[in-house]
């Protein structure tokens, strides 16, 4: 399935005369690398920052980094001047706070003064709650549960993930700073584009800890020590937090089955893509996160802000597992040899774009 961005140009992050190869799992060296990168641009966000904001629509298909894009914007500008805003979390959090009389109390009168819909408060609580399977959250009440979410943060920039999910939302996003109130800041679409074979490595591959729930992934991710299981003839990884001793990390239920557990998701998203970046008005921003293998030879980005691809091996006498790196090489949409890009590279194009977008 070809992506709506597949010939978009890809943008450069080299920058003469700099030799540095930048540790980018390092914040330390994350914040060098993205003020020798793209120093005078983010002097000029950070400055537009001071007194204004903006509203921005992530979209993306699952697993696309939207979340992990918004939290270097708020590393680098400051997590006083950048929220993410996450519709699908917002709406599984809600459920859960929906238990608590106290909580559920504040929802249903905020909802009172903020809800306007075809349905009840009281059965939109109960399609929320899973009591009405037959009835689908209607869009105005996601939108009056986002406005609430948005009211608690103040004058910050918001990175909106998860909306418009649907087709037939599209039309509210394009006034959606009208809808919540939001000052008359200007709103920004940001597409994201990332080939499917590299969204079935990532699911594929999760594992998290049973323990302390964090994420990693056997072959983008991987902890700094591994395992071997005779048994099943598999590596595996250890969690790095000490209070976990560790302890095995697993994969998620499903994911083995990679993205055709979401197909019809993807495509829907694709759909969603294509349809917001033929309307008018709206400045756009589109996101690459894989490039041709070439981009390194011409100088199109340099060889440490590629993804690699970590490979394990058993000494047979020992037992003990190494950790190798590799070039990890990607198929994009339309079949040719890619590499897919960390993520602070990708946020140095949103950076630029930004600027250009806001008229910096």
């Amino acid at each position: 399935m070809k992506g709506p961005l597949n010939h978009f140009p890809v943008g450069k992050t080299t920058v003469p005369n700099l030799t540095k190869k930048f540790d980018l799992n390092d914040v330390k060296d994350r914040a060098e690398y993205f003020q020798a990168k793209i120093g005078p641009e983010i002097s000029k966000l950070k400055k537009y920052l001071e007194a204004n904001t903006f509203v921005a629509y992530l979209l993306g298909k699952k697993n696309s980094g939207k979340g992990t894009y918004t939290k270097l914007m708020a590393e680098i500008f400051g997590a006083d001047k950048i929220a993410h805003v996450s519709v699908g979390d917002l709406v599984r959090e809600t459920h859960k706070i929906m238990e608590d009389p106290k909580e559920r109390q504040k929802v249903i009168e905020y909802l009172e003064e903020n809800y306007r819909g075809y349905i009840s408060i009281d059965e939109a609580i109960d399609a929320l709650v899973g009591k009405n399977q037959k009835m689908l959250l209607p869009t105005e009440f996601i939108l009056a549960l986002v406005k609430r979410e948005i009211d608690h943060f103040g004058k910050k920039v918001i990175f909106l993930d998860g909306f418009p999910r649907d087709l037939d939302q599209i039309q509210y996003s394009m006034y959606f700073k009208n809808l919540i109130d939001y000052r008359s800041d200007p709103d920004i679409f940001v597409a994201i584009n990332i080939p499917e074979s590299v969204l079935d490595e990532r699911m594929r591959n999760r594992v998290v800890c049973p323990i302390c729930q964090t994420p990693r992934n056997l072959t983008t991710f991987p902890t700094k020590e591994a395992g071997y299981d005779e048994e099943t003839k598999q590596f595996f990884l250890k969690c790095d937090n000490p209070q976990c001793n560790g302890a095995r990390m697993v994969g998620k239920e499903g994911d083995n089955a990679g993205i055709e557990s979401i197909r019809e998701r993807l495509e829907l998203d694709d759909k969603l893509i294509k349809k917001v970046m033929s309307i008018h008005g709206v400045p756009k921003i589109l996101l690459r996160n894989a490039v041709p293998i070439d981009s390194v030879k011409d100088g199109i980005i340099d060889d440490y802000e590629i993804t690699p691809k970590y490979v394990f091996k058993r000494d047979e006498k020992t037992g003990k597992v190494s950790i190798n790196e590799e070039p990890w090489v990607v198929k994009d949409d339309e079949g040719e040899a890619s590499y897919s890009l960390l993520a602070p590279p990708v946020v140095i194009g949103l950076i630029k774009q930004l600027v250009k977008a806001l008229n910096l």
